[in-house]
Protein backbone atom coordinates (compact mmCIF):
# COMPACT_ATOMS: atom_id res chain seq x y z
CA UNK A 1 0.00 0.00 0.00
CA UNK A 2 1.07 3.56 -0.81
CA UNK A 3 -0.17 7.27 -0.10
CA UNK A 4 0.97 8.19 -3.32
CA UNK A 5 3.32 10.73 -2.31
CA UNK A 6 6.05 10.64 -4.32
CA UNK A 7 9.92 10.29 -2.52
CA UNK A 8 12.27 10.33 -5.42
CA UNK A 9 12.68 11.29 -8.77
CA UNK A 10 14.65 8.77 -9.99
CA UNK A 11 15.98 7.46 -13.61
CA UNK A 12 15.87 4.58 -16.05
CA UNK A 13 19.33 3.54 -16.45
CA UNK A 14 18.25 0.78 -18.78
CA UNK A 15 16.01 -1.16 -20.11
CA UNK A 16 16.43 -4.98 -21.58
CA UNK A 17 14.15 -7.53 -22.64
CA UNK A 18 10.79 -7.57 -25.08
CA UNK A 19 7.28 -7.14 -25.12
CA UNK A 20 7.24 -10.17 -23.15
CA UNK A 21 9.04 -8.98 -20.17
CA UNK A 22 11.66 -6.49 -19.77
CA UNK A 23 14.36 -6.12 -16.61
CA UNK A 24 13.91 -1.87 -15.48
CA UNK A 25 17.31 -0.95 -14.06
CA UNK A 26 16.66 2.46 -12.08
CA UNK A 27 19.07 4.94 -10.72
CA UNK A 28 17.62 5.84 -7.48
CA UNK A 29 18.77 6.76 -3.71
CA UNK A 30 16.75 7.88 -1.43
CA UNK A 31 14.03 4.96 -1.86
CA UNK A 32 17.14 2.13 -1.66
CA UNK A 33 17.98 3.32 1.68
CA UNK A 34 17.73 0.29 3.98
CA UNK A 35 15.80 -1.69 0.85
CA UNK A 36 16.36 -5.36 0.15
CA UNK A 37 15.63 -8.05 -2.04
CA UNK A 38 12.11 -9.22 -2.40
CA UNK A 39 10.82 -5.34 -1.22
CA UNK A 40 7.97 -3.73 -3.02
CA UNK A 41 8.63 -0.24 -4.86
CA UNK A 42 6.18 1.57 -7.01
CA UNK A 43 7.46 3.07 -9.73
CA UNK A 44 5.24 5.43 -12.05
CA UNK A 45 2.39 4.30 -9.24
CA UNK A 46 2.73 0.62 -10.13
CA UNK A 47 4.21 -1.82 -7.63
CA UNK A 48 7.28 -3.62 -8.39
CA UNK A 49 9.33 -6.20 -6.36
CA UNK A 50 13.13 -5.22 -5.81
CA UNK A 51 15.08 -8.00 -7.74
CA UNK A 52 18.26 -6.45 -7.25
CA UNK A 53 19.99 -3.71 -5.84
CA UNK A 54 23.59 -1.83 -5.76
CA UNK A 55 24.90 1.41 -4.78
CA UNK A 56 23.15 3.30 -7.09
CA UNK A 57 19.88 1.98 -7.80
CA UNK A 58 17.87 -1.42 -8.31
CA UNK A 59 16.11 -3.26 -10.73
CA UNK A 60 13.30 -5.26 -11.24
CA UNK A 61 11.29 -7.52 -13.76
CA UNK A 62 8.18 -6.38 -15.45
CA UNK A 63 6.20 -9.54 -17.28
CA UNK A 64 4.09 -8.88 -20.43
CA UNK A 65 0.90 -7.92 -18.56
CA UNK A 66 2.60 -5.24 -16.71
CA UNK A 67 4.00 -4.02 -19.85
CA UNK A 68 0.96 -3.61 -21.51
CA UNK A 69 -1.24 -1.99 -19.03
CA UNK A 70 1.13 0.62 -17.80
CA UNK A 71 3.10 3.10 -19.53
CA UNK A 72 6.13 0.86 -18.32
CA UNK A 73 6.60 -0.59 -21.50
CA UNK A 74 7.40 2.86 -22.97
CA UNK A 75 10.28 3.48 -20.78
CA UNK A 76 13.87 4.20 -21.76
CA UNK A 77 16.72 4.87 -20.57
CA UNK A 78 17.82 8.41 -19.25
CA UNK A 79 13.43 8.62 -18.67
CA UNK A 80 12.46 10.25 -15.08
CA UNK A 81 10.24 8.04 -13.14
CA UNK A 82 8.31 8.61 -9.67
CA UNK A 83 9.30 6.26 -6.80
CA UNK A 84 7.50 5.77 -3.73
CA UNK A 85 8.39 3.03 -0.92
CA UNK A 86 5.52 0.99 0.65
CA UNK A 87 3.27 2.92 3.45
CA UNK A 88 4.81 0.97 7.15
CA UNK A 89 2.17 1.29 9.99
CA UNK A 90 1.96 4.43 12.06
CA UNK A 91 3.28 6.21 8.82
CA UNK A 92 1.08 9.79 8.02
CA UNK A 93 -1.45 8.90 5.13
CA UNK A 94 -0.14 12.56 3.24
CA UNK A 95 -1.81 11.25 0.34
CA UNK A 96 -4.32 8.92 -0.27
CA UNK A 97 -5.00 4.87 -0.02
CA UNK A 98 -2.74 4.02 -3.33
CA UNK A 99 -3.44 -0.13 -4.13
CA UNK A 100 -0.22 0.19 -7.00
CA UNK A 101 -2.50 -1.61 -8.81
CA UNK A 102 -2.45 0.22 -12.31
CA UNK A 103 -6.49 0.62 -13.31
CA UNK A 104 -5.20 1.88 -16.67
CA UNK A 105 -3.59 4.33 -18.76
CA UNK A 106 -4.75 7.71 -20.12
CA UNK A 107 -3.80 10.61 -22.20
CA UNK A 108 -2.72 13.67 -21.48
CA UNK A 109 -4.72 15.89 -23.40
CA UNK A 110 -3.63 19.88 -22.22
CA UNK A 111 -1.10 21.37 -20.14
CA UNK A 112 -2.31 24.86 -18.86
CA UNK A 113 -0.03 26.89 -16.99
CA UNK A 114 -1.64 29.34 -14.52
CA UNK A 115 -0.33 32.84 -13.85
CA UNK A 116 0.30 31.27 -10.21
CA UNK A 117 3.16 29.14 -11.15
CA UNK A 118 0.78 26.17 -11.18
CA UNK A 119 -0.96 23.99 -14.01
CA UNK A 120 -3.97 22.58 -15.05
CA UNK A 121 -3.65 19.42 -16.83
CA UNK A 122 -6.50 17.62 -18.80
CA UNK A 123 -6.41 13.74 -18.86
CA UNK A 124 -8.38 11.67 -21.00
CA UNK A 125 -9.09 8.29 -19.21
CA UNK A 126 -11.41 5.04 -20.02
CA UNK A 127 -15.24 4.63 -18.80
CA UNK A 128 -13.93 1.93 -16.14
CA UNK A 129 -11.46 4.38 -14.28
CA UNK A 130 -13.77 7.35 -14.67
CA UNK A 131 -16.59 5.39 -13.11
CA UNK A 132 -14.95 5.90 -9.97
CA UNK A 133 -13.46 9.28 -10.17
CA UNK A 134 -15.91 11.76 -8.36
CA UNK A 135 -15.05 15.35 -8.24
CA UNK A 136 -12.64 16.95 -5.74
CA UNK A 137 -12.01 13.23 -4.91
CA UNK A 138 -8.69 11.35 -5.03
CA UNK A 139 -7.20 10.36 -8.18
CA UNK A 140 -3.19 8.67 -8.61
CA UNK A 141 -1.59 10.00 -12.26
CA UNK A 142 1.76 8.25 -12.00
CA UNK A 143 1.84 7.32 -9.08
CA UNK A 144 1.30 11.11 -7.61
CA UNK A 145 -2.04 11.60 -5.40
CA UNK A 146 -3.86 14.26 -6.82
CA UNK A 147 -7.22 16.12 -6.45
CA UNK A 148 -9.58 15.98 -9.13
CA UNK A 149 -10.49 19.77 -10.33
CA UNK A 150 -13.04 19.12 -12.92
CA UNK A 151 -14.68 15.67 -14.01
CA UNK A 152 -15.23 15.30 -17.95
CA UNK A 153 -17.48 13.12 -19.83
CA UNK A 154 -14.14 11.64 -21.34
CA UNK A 155 -11.63 12.54 -18.37
CA UNK A 156 -10.93 15.13 -15.65
CA UNK A 157 -8.31 17.85 -14.80
CA UNK A 158 -6.07 18.45 -12.13
CA UNK A 159 -4.16 21.34 -10.43
CA UNK A 160 -0.51 20.86 -10.21
CA UNK A 161 1.27 22.93 -7.82
CA UNK A 162 4.61 24.11 -8.00
CA UNK A 163 6.21 21.64 -5.78
CA UNK A 164 4.31 18.56 -7.32
CA UNK A 165 6.26 19.72 -11.01
CA UNK A 166 9.23 19.56 -9.85
CA UNK A 167 9.64 16.36 -7.82
CA UNK A 168 7.42 14.26 -10.27
CA UNK A 169 7.08 13.49 -13.82
CA UNK A 170 4.12 15.39 -14.04
CA UNK A 171 6.63 18.30 -14.27
CA UNK A 172 7.61 17.59 -18.24
CA UNK A 173 4.51 15.50 -19.60
CA UNK A 174 2.92 17.15 -22.56
CA UNK A 175 -0.22 16.20 -24.41
CA UNK A 176 -0.16 12.71 -25.55
CA UNK A 177 2.29 11.69 -22.85
CA UNK A 178 0.79 7.89 -21.36
CA UNK A 179 0.39 8.58 -17.93
CA UNK A 180 -0.75 5.68 -15.69
CA UNK A 181 -4.12 5.71 -13.62
CA UNK A 182 -5.56 4.46 -10.17
CA UNK A 183 -8.83 5.28 -8.93
CA UNK A 184 -9.23 5.78 -5.49
CA UNK A 185 -9.68 1.79 -3.81
CA UNK A 186 -12.71 3.18 -2.11
CA UNK A 187 -14.79 3.65 -4.51
CA UNK A 188 -14.04 0.28 -6.11
CA UNK A 189 -14.91 -0.98 -2.94
CA UNK A 190 -18.30 1.16 -2.04
CA UNK A 191 -19.17 -0.34 -5.92
CA UNK A 192 -18.65 -3.61 -5.36
CA UNK A 193 -20.51 -3.43 -1.96
CA UNK A 194 -23.84 -2.22 -3.62
CA UNK A 195 -23.94 -4.54 -6.58
CA UNK A 196 -26.11 -7.72 -5.98
CA UNK A 197 -24.37 -11.27 -5.38
CA UNK A 198 -24.41 -13.74 -7.94
CA UNK A 199 -26.82 -15.38 -6.14
CA UNK A 200 -29.02 -13.01 -6.44
CA UNK A 201 -29.45 -12.27 -2.82
CA UNK A 202 -29.47 -8.19 -1.96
Amino acid sequence: MFTGIVEELGAVRSVTGAATGARLVIDASRVVEGARVGDSIALNGCCLTVVALDGGGWAADAVGETLARTNLGRLRAGDPVNLERPLRLGDRLGGHLVQGHVDATGTVRAREPQPDGSVRLRVDAPAGVLRHVVPKGSVAVDGVSLTVADLHDDGFTVALIPHTLACTTLGVRAPGDVVNLEADVVGKYVERLLQPSRTGEA
